[in-house]
């Protein structure tokens, strides 16, 4: 299984594609397809059969999986789109691994 850099929940700008500038949350990260989908981002078209008596069917607009290589992460404190790095941080008697923002007058860890 691969890692990706971004996770569930996170805010992260489109750099490519269709939706390319669109800042949104990640919905759903799919690290085994190296894919996510993001909110309101690349959205697709599915066409619904109705399943039960009386229920309607048709045309629904869903989001889509996009190339986690085409988002960037968006920096909680300085609100801007780039490359993040990772920081070995203390919490208590446990070291964790935390990600860090990579802009010279940023630096946040989140």
């Amino acid at each position: 299984m691969s890692k990706l850099h971004v996770k569930k929940g996170d805010t992260v700008l489109v750099i490519s594609g269709a939706s390319k500038g669109l800042k949104g949350k990640v919905l759903e990260v799919s690290p085994k397809e190296g894919k996510v989908i993001v909110e309101k981002a690349n959205m697709v078209i599915k066409h619904v059969k109705p399943r039960r008596q009386g229920e309607a069917g048709g045309r629904v607009e869903a989001e889509g999986a996009i190339y986690a290589s085409k988002v960037q992460v968006v920096c909680p404190k300085c609100k801007t789109a780039g490359r993040m790095g990772h920081t070995v941080v203390t919490e208590g008697d446990k070291k964790v691994t935390k990600r860090v923002c990579k802009n010279k007058d940023c630096g946040e860890i989140f």
